[in-house]
């Protein structure tokens, strides 16, 4: 097939850790390679955000990224760009126009709606990845939540315009239906994780003597880290690695590590926190393997991939009881599931596994196993061919055979 994947702010080449970059970027970049190792010919569009980014660039065998032209070409932050999104329709039209694809992914609620604009005009099918609802956002930020005006109906229209949802957990499907959503329209297929580099075997990053507990993602506020600090106040000796925000040189100009070293000060542990910044991403899994606890305690996560990626890590995981958390996390045998901003519970949690070596070892084990088993890209991308199959079928599309013939397609895919 050729596939074309939409993702308007999160490029599959950006540095990761920073305000708008994390877990979808790299979703979008393993997917893409995963389809493209199947053999699938993938175009990632993305809006181009500096004057020096060629037109493509190939990221991987099968795999181009297409950097198109709307709005400045300078970083925005992603609430700024639904004024370009318009422009970006009308990019993505004339590239499908030049070179069609037979199915187009859609990634996040701007790149839904830029896609069905541009898809309008060539009559091309859409699948639609969310990553995160506004909806959802809005309830638990409130008014601290920045998200554009229009973002929640526009989801809603896009939700009810695509050929199907691609959901990433149960929760989402579960808030989905109550917008009136078929249920046939949409398809659960979790986010993954390399376990090429991400097993518990390998080297890890060195450290002290003290028990060390790691945060690992975006500094945003909605991810907890606050709430990882001040359990930290309740677990003596410990040390607490957060592993995000700005890169190391610019540490000390990040507002968010800023802000976070001043709560780790007011809990009184200051000494005990340590910023990483953010760090390349081959460096994770070995600071992964240093801990002896991972913690992921966001106020709501529409999956997890930082969880998932300790899980496959052979690393223990405390994650709040939210999102794709229930998914992921089977309670008591691959880690434990606490509320949401409970400083408190954590703590406790905490301390219970530090002083129990034998569990958390059982723990980490169950954990490397379910994310071998159950969340790797080979798997997922199989699973998202099949969906991409499924709607083309129900559109009565050919799909090209081996050689590039076209050919009716098989009741056993392509």
């Amino acid at each position: 097939m050729r596939v074309a994947i939409v993702s308007e702010h999160a490029s599959p080449l950006a540095a990761l850790g920073e305000q708008d970059t994390g877990g979808q970027n790299v979703h979008v970049a393993e997917l893409a390679a995963a389809l493209g190792a199947r053999g699938h010919e993938v175009v990632v569009h993305t809006r181009r955000s500096a004057p020096g980014d060629p037109e493509t660039v190939e990221s991987a065998p099968g795999v181009r990224v297409h950097h198109v032209d709307a709005g400045p070409p300078h970083p925005l932050g992603k609430d700024d760009l639904p004024p370009y999104m318009g422009e970006f329709a009308e990019r993505l039209a004339e590239a499908w126009n030049r070179d069609r694809p037979h199915i187009v992914h859609a990634h996040f609620w701007m790149s839904g709606r830029a896609a069905l604009d541009a898809a309008a005009r060539t009559g091309i099918p859409v699948v639609q990845t969310f990553h995160a609802l506004g909806a959802e956002k809005r309830r638990h930020q409130g008014p601290d939540d920045t998200s554009p005006p229009e973002r929640e109906s526009t989801e809603r229209d896009v939700a009810h315009r695509v050929d199907r949802i691609v959901a990433t957990s149960g929760q989402e499907r579960r808030e989905l239906r109550t917008w009136n959503v078929a249920h046939n329209r949409i398809t659960v297929i979790p986010c993954a994780v390399d376990c090429g580099s991400f097993r518990p075997e390998g080297p890890a990053a060195e450290r002290g003597d003290r028990p060390r507990i790691l945060t690992l993602g975006r500094l945003v506020p909605r991810k907890g880290i606050r709430t990882a600090i001040g359990a930290l106040a309740g677990v003596p000796d410990a040390e607490l690695v957060v592993v995000g925000g700005a890169p190391p040189e610019r540490i000390d100009a990040d507002p968010e590590i800023a802000a976070l070293r001043a709560s780790a000060g007011d809990a009184g542990v200051a000494d005990r926190v340590v910023f990483t910044g953010g760090v390349p991403r081959s460096r994770v899994p070995e600071l992964l393997r240093s801990a002896d606890i991972a913690v992921s305690v966001p106020w709501y996560e529409p999956f997890g991939m930082s969880t998932v990626e300790a899980m496959a890590c052979g690393v223990p995981v405390i994650a709040s009881h939210v999102g794709g958390h229930l998914d992921t996390v089977v309670q008591g045998v691959t880690g434990r599931l606490i509320p949401a901003r409970d400083a408190r519970a954590l703590a406790y949690w905490i301390r219970l596994l530090l002083a129990d070596p034998v569990t958390r070892e059982s723990l980490g084990i169950a954990a490397a196993d379910r994310a071998a088993v159950r969340y790797t890209w080979p798997l997922v991308a199989r699973q998202t061919e099949d969906c991409y199959v499924g709607v083309l079928r129900e559109r009565g599309r050919e799909l090209p055979g081996p050689g590039g013939e076209s050919s009716a397609l098989a009741a056993g895919g392509v």
